[in-house]
C-alpha cells in the first residue's frame, strides 16, 4: 500500500515488477493459481512468482535450470495458442489463472478469445452455469519499448480487436504506473466472466498516484483528475490512456505551462476501456461524469497507448468529435530509441504540444515544437540514444 505520493514523477519504479510481487503474493494464498507464459517469465520481470513456485517440468535438469517440479504452476511454453487453451480449460474448473506475453504476440490467440467471450455469453444464458474467473491477460514488451526487436514487435491490434466486441464482455486496462499497476492486478483476480487485458511496460516509468487514487478509478468510471498537474476551470484537457503515453501528456502540460502561461490546462488520467466507453464493462464513466471531468466544450487531446481510431471512436461516444484529437500508435518506427518512436507515431508531448500552438495561432511555437522534434530526429540518428529523456 503506498499511502502518498509526495513528488509526482520524480522516482521510477518498473510496473512488471510490483505485479510480479503482486502474483506471488496471491499465489500463496489461491494455491489453485497457474500463470501460463510463452518462456518470458523472467524477461517480463514477473519472476517474483519462482519464490513461491517452480516451473512445471517432468525431464532431467541442469544446474542453469529455474527453479522447476512435476507440481510447478508456472506453465512456460513457446506457444501462446497452446497456453491460452489451457488456461482456459483451468479457468473453466472454476480455478483462477494469468497469462503473460509481449504484447505483439497476444494478436496470435485474437480467435480463440474471441471464441472464450462468445463462450462466457453462452454461459450468461445457462441458469446451471457458475461463474468463471476471468481470463486475465498481462501484456508487456509493448509497441512503445520494443528499442532492440523492431517492427515485428509491435502491434496494440488485441486492444482494438477487444474494444470493437459488442458483447461487453472484455475490460483493457492501463496503468499509469506501478501503483496502479498493483490496483490493477487485484482488480482483474477478483473479476469473473470477463476478458481483462492489462497492457504496462517493464521498464522503469514514473509513479504518479497512491493507492487511494489506484482503487478508487476502479469505482469511478476509470477516469480521474490529477491535481498535480491541474488547473481549474481549464482551456484545454488532455488525457493519457496508458503508462508511457500519459508520461508525454503530462510532459506537454509541463511545456505549455511555461509557454503559454495565461492559459489553463487539466490532465485526465484514463485507466480502462470497455466497449463503447471509459470505464469497466460493471463501472462505464456515465456522461455527466465525463462532462464533468472533461468540460463540455473545451478541446480535449489525448495520447492513447494503441490506434488513435480506437480510442476516438469511444471519445466521439461522449463528445463532438470536433472537439477530440487523439495521437497514439500510427504503426511507424522500428528498431530505434524510445521518444524517436514516439515522435514517428506523432505521439510525443511535442506533438501534443503542437496541437495547442495551433489552435491558438501560435507560429513562434508551432516553430519551437517542431524544432525540438527533428533536433532529436537528427541526434537520435547520429548518436542512437534521444537528446531529449
Amino acid at each position: 500500500m503506498i499511502d502518498a505520493v509526495d513528488r509526482p514523477g520524480e522516482e521510477k519504479f518498473s510496473p512488471a515488477k510490483r505485479i510480479g510481487a503482486a502474483m506471488a503474493s496471491y499465489m500463496l494464498r489461491h494455491p489453485d493459481f497457474y500463470l501460463f507464459s510463452p518462456d518470458e517469465t523472467t524477461s517480463n520481470k514477473l519472476d517474483a512468482v519462482y519464490e513461491v513456485s517452480t516451473r512445471a517440468w517432468d525431464l532431467p535438469q541442469k544446474d542453469w535450470d529455474l527453479p522447476e517440479s512435476a507440481n510447478g504452476r508456472i506453465i512456460e511454453m513457446l506457444s501462446e495458442n497452446t497456453l491460452f487453451a489451457c488456461m482456459a480449460g483451468h479457468l473453466m474448473n472454476g480455478e483462477p489463472a494469468a497469462m503473460t506475453s509481449y504484447e505483439a504476440f497476444f494478436t496470435i490467440i485474437a480467435a480463440q478469445v474471441m471464441q472464450h467471450i462468445k463462450f462466457l455469453q453462452q454461459s450468461d444464458e445457462v441458469s446451471w452455469r457458475k461463474d468463471i474467473p476471468a481470463a486475465n491477460l498481462l501484456s508487456t514488451s509493448t509497441c512503445w519499448r520494443q528499442d532492440h526487436n523492431g517492427f515485428t514487435h509491435q502491434s496494440p491490434a488485441l486492444i482494438s480487436l477487444l474494444l470493437a466486441n459488442p458483447s461487453n464482455k472484455a475490460n483493457c486496462l492501463f496503468p499509469i504506473d506501478d501503483v496502479a499497476a498493483e490496483a490493477t492486478f487485484i482488480y482483474m483476480m477478483k473479476s469473473h466472466n470477463v476478458v481483462n487485458l492489462t497492457t504496462f511496460n517493464k521498464t522503469n516509468q514514473p509513479r504518479w498516484i497512491d493507492s487511494h487514487i489506484a482503487d478508487a478509478q476502479f469505482h469511478d468510471g476509470g477516469a480521474t483528475v490529477l491535481d498535480f498537474v491541474s488547473d481549474e476551470d481549464p482551456d484545454y484537457i488532455f488525457a493519457g490512456v496508458g503508462d508511457i503515453v500519459s508520461c508525454e501528456a503530462i510532459a506537454a502540460i509541463h511545456l505549455l505551462q511555461k509557454d503559454l502561461p495565461a492559459k489553463k490546462f487539466r490532465f485526465v488520467n484514463i485507466s480502462a476501456l470497455s466497449y463503447g466507453a471509459i470505464g469497466t464493462t460493471d463501472r462505464k464513466l456515465k456522461q455527466s461524469e465525463f462532462d464533468q471531468l472533461f468540460t463540455t466544450n473545451k478541446p480535449i487531446i489525448a495520447d492513447f497507448h494503441g490506434y488513435p481510431e480506437t480510442l476516438r471512436s469511444i471519445l466521439g461516444r461522449y463528445a463532438n468529435r470536433n472537439r477530440v484529437r487523439v495521437h497514439g500508435f500510427l504503426e511507424r518506427g522500428s528498431t530505434t530509441t524510445p521518444f524517436e518512436m514516439l515522435s514517428l507515431n506523432e505521439a510525443s508531448r511535442y506533438h501534443l504540444a503542437l496541437d495547442v500552438a495551433r489552435l491558438e495561432k501560435q507560429d513562434d511555437l508551432v516553430a519551437k515544437y517542431q524544432k525540438a522534434i527533428d533536433d532529436n530526429r537528427t541526434y537520435a540518428h547520429e548518436h542512437g540514444v534521444d537528446k531529449i529523456s
